[in-house]
């Protein structure tokens, strides 16, 4: 499901919303996830998922053509860890003890 997809699924379970509103409303949800994993700070949606920064180190590399050592540069990369809930829900009700 694609970003527009989300905002016309939401619409049109609440018709009392016009679809710009419900597209600002999720386009301000998903803004602020980003400017907190910017600060650094995580995001927890309870029974949902946890949105979260990871820090990729520098390393060296090898280009998979040539085979010669590159150097990667360290990296911030965004991880999403699924909440229990979902995980239960994801298979059919079954609690496989992740957490």
């Amino acid at each position: 499901m694609i970003k527009s997809e989300l905002v016309q699924h939401i619409a049109e379970q609440n018709p009392h919303l016009y679809q710009r509103d419900v597209e600002n409303i999720v386009n301000a949800i998903l803004d602020e996830v980003t400017e907190a994993l910017m600060r650094g700070d995580r995001v927890e949606l309870r029974g949902f998922g946890a949105f979260s920064v990871k820090n990729r180190p520098a390393r060296i590399g090898r280009n998979p053509r040539t085979g010669q050592k590159v150097e990667v540069d360290e990296k911030f990369v965004p991880f999403f860890k699924t909440g229990k809930e979902m995980r239960i829900r994801l298979n059919d009700g079954v609690d496989h003890g992740d957490d």
